[in-house]
């Protein structure tokens, strides 16, 4: 009875969409519109047309002495100049960004989360970690990453320290280089 009925739900959308593909042929040859086009006379349209006068011809003029270049008298250079400046000593201002870290432990259990974070250390002394308590979970993050692709790669090499690693979206410390 199941199948009786699933074939015949089947069976009624692709009956209509077969019908709607179908083509129909006129019964009766009709004139085609380029043959009654001609039959009518054109209806004379070139007095709306527009009549341009042609350029009266001036004489072959000589070649003119070379032009100085214009010197430019509003020039904006040290403007945009002192600009860049403040725009690059407020971006030495920024101290985060919208970034990446990895969760690698988020449980109950300090000590385990002092183990992945010992294991994550002595195996990539590099890496920053933060270790956040909030009553009652540790969570253990790992890395500031600002694009996806860092942090899906760093998360590769995590992934045997940390099985249960995910990423996280964070406001991460850029990091300046002297600083």
């Amino acid at each position: 009875m199941m199948k009786r009925l699933f074939r015949n739900v089947l069976l009624l959308p692709t009956l209509f969409v077969v019908a709607a593909c179908a083509t129909n042929s006129p019964s009766a040859p009709t004139a085609s519109r380029s043959d009654t086009t001609r039959r009518t006379p054109a209806e004379d349209l070139s007095k709306y047309r527009p009549v341009f006068e042609a350029p009266a011809t001036t004489a072959a003029t000589p070649a003119s002495a070379p032009k100085k270049p214009v010197v430019p008298t509003n020039q904006v250079n040290t403007q945009i100049e002192q600009r860049l400046r403040d725009q690059a000593a407020a971006n030495l201002n920024v101290k985060y960004a919208q970034g990446y870290r990895i969760l690698a432990y988020a449980g109950l259990e300090r000590d385990q989360a002092m183990a992945v974070r010992r294991s994550v250390i002595s195996r990539y002394p590099e890496e920053t970690d933060y270790l956040t308590f909030k009553q009652p979970v540790y969570r253990l993050y790992i890395g500031d990453y600002l694009t996806r692709l860092e942090a899906e790669q760093a998360l590769l090499r995590l992934k045997p320290l940390a099985p249960k690693a995910e990423l996280q979206a964070a406001q991460v410390l850029l990091s300046k280089g002297g600083q």
